[in-house]
This record gives C-alpha cells, structure tokens and sequence, in this order.
C-alpha cells in the first residue's frame, strides 16, 4: 500500500478532522499520529515588537494545530486498541532561546506541557504521548536563516557540545523510536535529541 497525502490546513478543524478520516479509510487504522507542522516567521521577535497577529499566527499552526490533531486523532487511535502521538515541541520548550522568538517558544512550551497532560490522561488506555524536542537541526530552513542572518544563526551553534547542528535523519530515528514498541514503556516523557544543548551552562553574555 502507498503513501497517502492529504493537504491539509491544521489550523482548521473540519479539514483536520476530514483528513484523520480518510485516513482511517485508506489505512483502516491509525497506530501512530506525529504532529510535526510549525513555523517560526522572522517577524516573531522580541515581546516588545512582534505584533498580535504575528504572535496568534505562530501560536495558532504550532499549539492550535497540535491540540486539533490529538483532539481528532487520539480517538482512531483508541479505536485501534492503542498507538503512539508524537508531538514535536523543541529545545526551546525547557530553556530560552538565544535568538528572541517569544511565540514560538511559548508555543513549544505549550506543546511540551500538553504532552505530559495527554500522556497521563491516555495512559491506561494504551495509547502513548511524547514530546520530542529537537534542537536546531540542519535543515533548508536554518540554510536559509544562515545566508539571510549569519550573526543570528551562528548563535544557535555556538552552545551545542557536539560542535554541530542535527541532521534530519537523526531526528526521524528518535521519532521512529517513540513510534515503535522498543519505547514502549515511555509516555509524558520530554524525549531530548538536541545535542546536549539544554544541558550546557550558558550565561547571558554569551547569549550575546
């Protein structure tokens, strides 16, 4: 059976809500639900400049469109008998950022402290909530950021311990493994793939 795609807005409820059942309907289940959709505009900044409607933009695809996929999605995996919800949150989500992006980070705190509160709900149900928090990974995104901004960029680096930022595959291999039955007695866990970033000393000079 191939891949299905559906366009979808997450923001929207019925078109979340129409695109967990087709595929329902393609697959005749769903086991696993990752919720990965989420920007970081450059106009979200510092609280005393980014505007209302750049802030409530950010927090609706990244929070709104969380809380819809689990709000239409948990139930099919209930169906199931059980499965695993993998919500992308960040590094961001357990430390402030070193570039001011007060939307974003509030929204992947969000997203972190839903987990746990759907990992503890869900739990003897037999379906799974975890918060995977990347750290800057090496993506077109931050590719572009680096040719628009080095300064800026660079600032995401210089606190890794690895030296280096993620790369994709990395990032797919944690998910695969909340995904999977080898983290099977893990839920409501904040699961770190950040190179050690949130556990190194960082003082505010550095953050420059």
């Amino acid at each position: 059976m191939g891949a299905l795609t559906i366009a979808a807005d997450v923001t929207d409820e019925e078109q979340v809500r129409a695109a967990m059942a087709l595929a329902v309907e393609e697959y005749g289940r769903i086991d696993v639900l990752m919720n990965n959709a989420g920007i970081n505009p450059t106009d979200d900044g510092s609280v005393l400049e980014t505007s209302l409607e750049s802030w409530q933009r950010v927090q609706d695809v990244n929070l709104r469109g969380v809380f819809l996929c689990c709000k239409h999605g948990i139930p099919h995996l209930l169906a199931a008998g059980g499965g695993s919800v993998i919500n992308v949150a960040s590094f961001v989500a357990v430390m402030g950022a070193a570039v001011s992006q007060g939307s974003y980070t509030a929204s992947k705190g969000a997203v972190l402290a839903l987990s746990r509160e759907l990992g503890v709900e869900f739990a003897a149900r037999g379906v799974r909530v975890n918060a995977l928090c990347p750290g800057p990974v090496n993506t077109p995104l931050l590719k572009d950021l680096f040719a628009k901004d080095p300064e800026r960029a660079a600032k995401r680096l210089v606190h890794i311990p690895m030296g280096r930022f993620g790369e994709p595959g990395e990032i797919a291999a944690a998910a695969l493994f909340l995904a999977s039955d080898e983290s099977s007695f893990v839920t409501a866990s904040t699961f770190m793939a950040d190179g050690g970033l949130s556990s190194a000393y960082v003082t505010p000079g550095q953050l420059g």
